[in-house]
């Protein structure tokens, strides 16, 4: 995994391995777990002093929510869990990106209980569909395979992997802030300060632990130390994966098990799931080379490394050969 070569053209990383292709599909589970796991009912509802949702108004109306009738939402919510489905099996990348962008905006604009993590999905998304345009694999877990310097890349092939990597840029930089904020923020609070925050969430009545798990987690958040812990850890974590994007790769790979763990641990904890599949994406952005490609995940590792898999032969090719 640390040693997978990042291939270039003309100096720009080729943003087309399965890294990214992993961050679509946690995106992509995330948004589809909070459609097929709620009802209409549920997520389009009034809001006091808001209204009823799906709101449409302004940039919302544009979602697909607004666009049908309120009577036809559960046959267009399984229908977006199709094609999220879709997306998250890696088929066409290409032909699936805007979709998955225009299904994120739809959901974050749309559900009246939205929360931050569909707001990071839609923006996520939207980014990932600038570098999956240019994607023409038929998988986007395939690892694409080397080429040399004397391989030339057509003109439309180094603009697309341009747009990718630059938009695997600002992903990563976004996550970068999204991190610093959270870490940040926290510090002039008193309870975050003193080290006591988190006796507080634990009982909060909406984001509290759950019952089932109070035997194990009650002795730690009752006990000075385990609820300092608690409290300063994650702010620690928060600013350190901030920092990400000036350390070295190696310390990004340290991070990245352990940012796993911390929002494996928020969803169990407090059940935020779909926040943690969009900050899992968010992570492999943040914490992975643009354009890596993790061998375990690519269902070609088997073939050798000097397999062609790059070939463009005309102006109009203008991604990795169909592979």
């Amino acid at each position: 995994m640390l040693n997978t070569p990042t291939r270039r053209t003309r100096g720009i990383p080729l943003p087309w391995g399965n890294a990214y292709g992993l961050a679509r599909t946690l995106l992509a589970l995330g948004t589809a777990g909070t459609l097929a796991f709620s009802s209409s009912a549920t997520l389009f509802r009034p809001v006091a002093t808001m209204g009823e949702y799906p709101l449409c108004h302004d940039m919302a109306a544009g979602g697909a929510f607004c666009l049908v009738p309120r009577g036809q939402f559960d046959l267009l919510r399984w229908l977006c869990v199709a094609v999220l489905l879709v997306v998250a099996s890696g088929w066409r990348p290409r032909l699936t990106a805007l979709p998955h962008a225009y299904i994120g905006f739809s959901v974050f604009s749309g559900i009246a209980i939205g929360d931050g993590g569909d707001q990071i999905t839609w923006i996520l998304s939207l980014l990932l569909a600038l570098v999956a345009l240019g994607d023409g694999r038929r998988w986007h877990w395939r690892t694409p395979g080397p080429r040399t310097d004397d391989e030339p890349a057509s003109r439309a092939t180094r603009a697309w992997a341009l747009l990718g990597a630059s938009a695997w840029t600002v992903a990563r930089l976004q996550m970068a802030i999204l991190y610093f904020q959270a870490g940040a923020a926290k510090l002039p609070h008193t309870e975050w300060a003193d080290g006591s925050a988190m006796y507080y969430w634990a009982n909060n009545s909406s984001f509290g632990f759950p019952e089932w798990l109070r035997p194990l987690t009650d002795h730690v958040v009752y006990s000075p130390v385990g609820v300092a812990a608690l409290t300063w850890l994650p702010i620690a974590l928060e600013l350190a994966l901030a920092a990400s994007p000036v350390m070295s790769q190696r310390a990004r790979w340290i991070l990245l098990p352990l940012g796993i763990a911390f929002h494996l641990g928020i969803a169990a904890l407090m059940g935020l799931w779909s926040f943690a599949f969009a900050m899992w994406a968010g992570l492999f952005l943040l914490l992975s080379p643009v354009g890596h490609s993790f061998p375990l995940l690519s269902p070609d590792r088997s073939r050798k490394k000097t397999a062609p898999s790059y070939a463009p032969a005309t102006p109009g090719d203008v991604s990795p050969a169909t592979l």
